[in-house]
């Protein structure tokens, strides 16, 4: 991720672009609009914007929710509101492969693999079965964690690009936690975009990007902010950059109730996707075939 002047850190697109100004940059284009009682914010960053914004050239849509602290009065509303921004991202047809990013052993790093714990893979089930079972039409998917270099040796996007290349997915979809500039918006905001991700650019561990580039099909990020840099807080609450310690600087703040907040929004997440693969099953149906 490019950094912005002011060393604000931030993986959501729509908080990059507010710190370039009011007035949108040239080559980008915005559009708000409220459903089912959620905001929400599409971004489209052209080729000739993305130098200026730092962000790959693509659409990103930034849903804002009801806090994943808490249940949301709204939430099959909530779920069919992300899981239509998802649908409209992939290809009509052909197998999808999901990924969850990040380590399952540091909470606010799990959101991606607890996100796959709930997918409702697919791809390994006959025809015939599925004809038996009441579940024909079923739209093929596959799902894995694939952990981070520290815990396998091998880079995520190694696994992932090997995988693309045996089961040749219609399109890839990645799961990640995501670093905020705003404690606001932390477990309150679902971002999905086409252009990819680079894993750990939010926490300044970036790793080789997963992108349409890389993986030669396209690919869908989605993520939820569960941490902000102590030098952003210190920034946004107009402190002295002086005076946060140089160890400071490089911690991250994540809520008390991040444990909460990454078991919902894990649960939000997969079955939205899992709805985004398989509409012809209503909500109660997945969530009794997860069960």
């Amino acid at each position: 991720m490019k950094q912005q002047s002011n060393q604000v850190r931030t993986d959501l697109a729509m908080e990059t672009v507010e710190a370039l100004g009011e007035q949108l940059p040239q080559g980008v284009k915005q559009q708000r609009e409220e459903k089912n009682g959620l905001r929400i914010t599409r971004l489209e960053i052209t080729q000739q914007a993305q130098e200026t914004v730092g962000k790959p050239a693509g659409n990103y849509v930034t849903i804002e929710v009801e806090s994943f602290e808490s249940t949301a009065q709204n939430y099959a509303d909530e779920i069919s509101v992300v899981a239509d921004e998802i649908r409209s991202l992939l290809p009509a047809e052909g197998t999808i492969l999901a990924a969850g990013l990040g380590n399952n052993d540091i909470t606010p790093d799990a959101l991606g693999p607890k996100t796959i714990d709930g997918i409702f893979a697919t791809r390994h089930i006959p025809d015939e079965l599925a004809r038996q079972t009441g579940l024909s039409g079923l739209r093929q998917a596959a799902a894995i964690a694939p952990g981070v270099l520290g815990q396998t040796g091998m880079e995520t996007s190694e696994i992932l690009s090997s995988l693309v290349k045996q089961i040749r997915p219609a399109a890839l979809i990645v799961v990640d936690a995501l670093a905020s500039k705003s404690v606001e918006r932390l477990g309150k905001t679902i971002q999905i975009s086409n252009t990819g991700i680079s894993p750990g650019s939010g926490v300044q561990n970036k790793r080789k990007e997963i992108s349409p580039a890389s993986m030669g099909v396209p690919v869908i990020a989605i993520g939820v902010p569960t941490v902000v840099d102590m030098a952003t807080i210190a920034q946004e609450l107009s402190v002295d950059g002086a005076a946060v310690s140089e160890q400071g600087k490089n911690m991250m703040v994540t809520p008390r109730e991040i444990d909460l907040m990454i078991e919902k929004s894990a649960k939000t997440l997969s079955l939205a996707i899992n709805q985004a693969l398989q509409p012809m099953l209503a909500l109660e149906d997945i969530s009794a075939l997860m069960a």
